[in-house]
C-alpha cells in the first residue's frame, strides 16, 4: 500500500479548477432584475412625490400665504397695498407651480420609460447604455427642481422691487438688508433641502445603481 502523501494531496485539490458558482448569463440577469427594480423603486417615489405636491399646491391654492407674505415684506418696506399687482404676483406663482408639476408629471413618465425599456432580455451594451441614461435623467430631475426654486425666488424678488419703484419707496437700509438677507438665507436653505432630501432618497438607490454598472461593464470587459 502506497504511502499518503499530504503535501501532494493539499496540492492537487488546490490545482482543482473552482467552478463558478453562476455563469455570465445568470449574473447578467440578476444584474438586470436588479436595475429593473431600483428603477421601479424612484419611479414610484416620483409618483408619490407627484401625488403629494398635487395635493399641497390645492391646498396653498386656497389658503392664499403667498400673498400675505409678498404683502407683508412690502408693508415692512414702508409700500401700499397695490392689489393689481399682487394678483399679477399670484398669477405668476401659479404658473411656476403649474410648470412645476407638469415637469415632475414628464419625469415620472420618463421614470418609467426607463422602466420598461430595461429588460431582462436586453443584450449587456443595451443595459448599460439604459442605466447611464437614467441616471443621468435623475440627474436633470434634480437640477430642475433647483432651478425652479431658485426661479420662483427670483420672481418674487422682483415683483418686491417693481412694487417698490413704482410707488417710489426709498425703504431704510436696514428694513431692506433684513429683506434682501432673508430672502438668500431662504433660499439657500431651500436649496439645501432639496440637494439633501434627492441625495438621501434617489443617492441610495443611485449609488446602488452605480455598483451594477461597474459589474456590468466588467462583464463585457471580459467578454470583449
Amino acid at each position: 500500500m502506497p504511502d499518503f502523501d499530504l503535501d501532494s494531496f493539499k496540492k492537487t485539490w488546490q490545482e482543482q479548477p473552482v467552478q463558478p458558482k453562476y455563469d455570465s448569463t445568470e449574473i447578467l440577469q440578476m444584474l438586470n432584475r436588479k436595475s429593473r427594480n431600483y428603477v421601479k423603486y424612484i419611479f414610484w417615489i416620483s409618483v408619490l412625490e407627484f401625488l403629494f405636491f398635487s395635493v399641497l399646491g390645492l391646498f396653498y391654492f386656497f389658503q392664499d400665504e403667498e400673498s400675505d407674505s409678498f404683502r407683508k415684506i412690502l408693508e415692512k418696506l414702508g409700500a401700499q397695498e397695490a392689489p393689481e399687482i399682487e394678483t399679477n404676483f399670484d398669477h405668476a406663482y401659479l404658473a411656476i407651480k403649474i410648470i412645476s408639476l407638469l415637469i415632475t408629471a414628464y419625469f415620472v413618465l420618463k421614470f418609467y420609460q426607463n422602466y420598461r425599456k430595461i429588460r431582462i432580455e436586453e443584450n449587456l451594451k443595451g443595459l448599460i447604455i439604459r442605466i447611464i441614461k437614467f441616471k443621468k435623467t435623475v440627474n436633470a430631475f434634480i437640477l430642475i427642481s433647483i432651478a425652479l426654486l431658485v426661479a420662483f425666488m427670483f420672481v418674487f424678488t422682483a415683483f418686491i422691487f417693481y412694487v417698490l419703484n413704482s410707488q417710489n419707496v426709498q425703504p431704510s437700509n436696514s428694513n431692506l438688508i433684513i429683506v434682501i438677507i432673508g430672502i438668500i438665507v431662504s433660499t439657500v436653505l431651500c436649496v439645501l433641502l432639496i440637494w439633501f432630501y434627492y441625495r438621501l432618497v434617489y443617492g441610495i438607490i443611485i449609488r446602488k445603481l452605480d455598483r451594477n454598472l461597474k459589474q456590468l461593464k466588467d462583464i463585457d470587459s471580459q467578454e470583449n
